[in-house]
Parts: structure tokens; C-alpha cells; sequence
């Protein structure tokens, strides 16, 4: 019989009742120190006052009115991130794969308003997660996504991640954008180079292409910047935001400069519950915080103290680690056991690391983790890693 919850989750077998700051309270009462924060959602811990407090002062105030009328709190949060980003213009989704969505119909329909209806195409690259509605699994193209799906929405075209010939040979009349994440989630925790990142925003201006960044897991502080493309230098046309916006209420965002957001006049598009007030008003508190200069040096030296004690870790355990890579606090280690059982392992240690593609394990942790808490994670993980190593020499 099928459960009443559809299942499409492999899930681990743990309940959570309760989060403070990087930890999370399982219902039997353990403590589980969380490096995955919602999968890069929680930015600010669990159970942030600021964030409580913001979202209980509007939920006794208005909770939705939908987008037929002015939502203050909205207009508030866009001038935020305007104020804060390459942006001039922003519409609220409730999360990554609406905004994807809204990108990719932004992007064809800037080019049938400027005539040239037949520039369809948006290159896209290997590994890539973009979200799993119908655009999302047909951008990323891979076979996990997209089996029994089809037929698949067209117009994507699907190159090798760091082929910049590759790139170039792949444009065609039909080119509208390219697509790309700075630094991989899904896909394993892979940066974009700061100069691959500047070729391909060159590569969008030779051509008159759209850059469409996909910044849903790497935004919003998570690499020791606002936002991932500023390490590079550039900026984007269009960029999809989610997960950490709302710090762990669903909020997802598409920025936009006013140019490439020309075609979206009214009656385009719209969502019934984007923008809400409540989403808002917590995604004010988030950008308060994060988008704070002295909040982002921590981010950057706190990152430094973990990936420099990851590194004494992985040179202990070479078994079951390869690397550390990723930025910021989007770190990854790669794996040479199995990282499922690296992961599982951790669940025995109780700290939660997520899975990835390419045999990885992610380190996504709130921001605001502290020094202790760095000690704390990596003593957990080097436990974790010596029952791998203790499994492995039984197997």
C-alpha cells in the first residue's frame, strides 16, 4: 500500500522537533550538529530571534493578499537586493524552481520583443540542478532528472562544464542565454573559476546572449560574498534566487537588470503567493543581516578555519576522503568510500552532512557557526570517518 505521504524521498530515519542556532534536537533527544542547514536553506541557524521576531510581528499583522494589490513588505525587500546586486528590477516566487522558471521565460521573451522570436536556445552545462519542473530537468538534461518525463521541453542545449570551445562552438542564431551556476551544488560542489566566469560573461557580450546565473545554492553570503558572481567581477543579466533569501520560509527571487527584463510587462507572469508578506517580511531580516560587510568577513575567515581543518582531516583519512573543494562555507569533500556511508556514518556521530554527485559529501552550514561549533563539526566527522574506515576493514 502507499503511504500517505508520496513516497519519492529516500529519507534517513531521524525526526527533528526542534533547531537552535547549528543544532537540531532529534525526538529521542539527541543533538545533531547540522552542516547542512536545509540543504543551504537555514543561513542563520535555526530558530534566529531576528527571524522569529520579524516573522511573528507580521503573521499578527497580514499573512497574504496576493499580488493584486501593493505588498509594502516586498517593495521593502526589493529595494534591498536591488540596492545590494547588479539588479534594477525583482519578482518574488516561493522558491528555486519557480524562479528558474521565470529566467527561462524572461530570457526567449526578451528576444521575441526585440524580433527575433527564433532565439530559443539556452546553453546549459553537465552536472547542473536547476530545480525539477518541466524547465528545470530540461536544462539540466541528465538522465537521473529527466527518465520517463519526457517529451521534453526544448531548447536546451547541453555542453561539458569547463569546455569554454566548447561554448563557443555551440552558438548558433537560436542562442538566447547561457546558463550556469557559479559553484555547483548538485552536481558536487564544482566553482566556476573567477576566469571562466569572466570569459563567459565576454562570450554573452560578443554574441548579444543573456547570462543567466543560478545563484539558488550559492547566494546570499554562502561563498563569503552576496552573492557568487562577484568574486569574478561581472555581473549577470538575469539571476535566480532561493533557499537562503527566506532563511528557512520559503522565498525565491529572480533578479534582473531592467534591459533584460524588458519583455515581462503585465500579465506575463505571475504567482498567487510570491511576495507575501510573511516571506518578506523574514527576507528583510535575512538581508539585514547578511548583507552586512562585518557579517561577510566573518563568513570568509570562518570558512578559511574550517577548509584548513577539513584539510588535516582528509590527510588523516585517506581512505575515505580525496579533497576538500568549494567556496566559502559551500565546501565539499570528496569522497574514495562511498559517500552515502560517509553520510550515514555521520548520522552515527550525529552530524548531518547532504549528499552530492561525483562520489562528494556537502559542508553547508548556517553562517553564523562558530569557532567552536568548526571544532565540534570536524571532531564528529573524523569519528564518523574512522567507523568508514572500521567498516571498510570488515567488509
Amino acid at each position: 500500500m502507499i503511504p500517505s505521504v508520496l513516497p519519492t524521498y529516500n529519507r534517513a530515519p531521524l525526526q527533528f522537533v526542534k533547531g537552535e542556532g547549528t543544532w537540531l534536537i532529534e525526538a529521542d533527544g539527541r543533538r545533531f550538529l547540522d552542516l547542512g542547514a536545509g540543504i543551504a536553506v537555514n543561513a542563520l541557524g535555526h530558530a534566529h530571534p531576528a527571524l522569529v521576531e520579524a516573522l511573528t510581528t507580521q503573521a499578527q499583522a497580514l499573512w497574504h493578499v496576493s499580488n493584486l494589490y501593493e505588498i509594502p513588505q516586498q517593495q521593502a525587500l526589493a529595494d534591498k537586493l536591488v540596492d545590494n546586486t547588479f539588479a534594477d528590477t525583482v519578482f518574488f516566487t516561493n522558491s528555486g524552481t519557480e524562479a528558474c522558471e521565470l529566467a527561462v521565460k524572461m530570457a526567449r521573451k526578451y528576444f521575441y520583443e526585440k524580433g527575433q522570436p527564433e532565439r530559443i536556445e539556452i546553453l546549459t552545462f553537465d552536472g547542473s540542478f536547476h530545480g525539477r519542473s518541466s524547465a528545470g530537468i530540461a536544462a539540466a538534461g541528465s538522465e537521473k532528472m529527466t527518465k520517463g518525463f519526457g517529451p521534453m521541453l526544448p531548447g536546451f542545449v547541453h555542453l561539458t562544464f569547463g569546455d569554454l570551445d566548447g561554448v563557443t562552438n555551440a552558438i548558433t542564431d537560436k542562442t538566447a542565454a547561457i546558463m550556469i551556476e557559479p559553484v555547483q551544488g548538485e552536481g558536487g560542489i564544482r566553482p566556476v573559476p573567477d576566469a571562466e566566469m569572466k570569459a563567459l560573461r565576454q562570450i554573452c557580450d560578443e554574441h548579444g546572449l543573456l547570462l543567466i546565473l543560478d545563484e539558488v545554492q550559492c547566494g546570499v553570503g554562502r561563498t563569503g560574498k552576496l552573492f557568487a558572481y562577484e568574486w569574478a567581477g561581472i555581473t549577470p543579466d538575469i539571476m535566480m534566487v532561493a533557499k537562503g533569501i527566506g532563511g528557512g520560509f520559503p522565498l525565491g527571487a529572480v533578479l534582473a537588470t531592467e534591459d533584460a527584463a524588458s519583455g515581462m510587462t503585465a500579465g506575463t507572469h505571475g504567482s498567487t503567493y510570491g511576495g507575501n508578506p510573511l516571506g518578506c517580511a523574514v527576507g528583510c531580516a535575512v538581508m539585514d543581516h547578511v548583507a552586512d560587510a562585518e557579517f561577510l568577513a566573518e563568513v570568509n575567515r570562518k570558512s578559511g578555519l574550517l577548509r584548513q581543518k577539513l584539510e588535516g582531516l582528509v590527510a588523516d583519512h585517506p581512505e575515505v576522503f580525496e579533497s576538500v573543494r568549494g567556496s566559502g562555507l559551500m565546501l565539499g569533500l570528496k569522497c574514495v568510500a562511498v559517500n552515502i556511508d560517509v553520510v550515514n556514518a555521520g548520522y552515527d556521530n550525529q552530524v548531518i552532512t547532504v549528499p552530492a554527485a561525483d562520489n562528494v559529501i556537502r559542508l553547508l552550514p548556517p553562517l553564523t557557526l562558530t569557532d567552536d561549533d568548526i571544532a565540534e563539526a570536524v571532531a564528529r566527522l573524523d569519528k564518523a570517518a574512522a567507523l568508514v574506515e572500521t567498516q571498510l576493514a570488515t567488509a
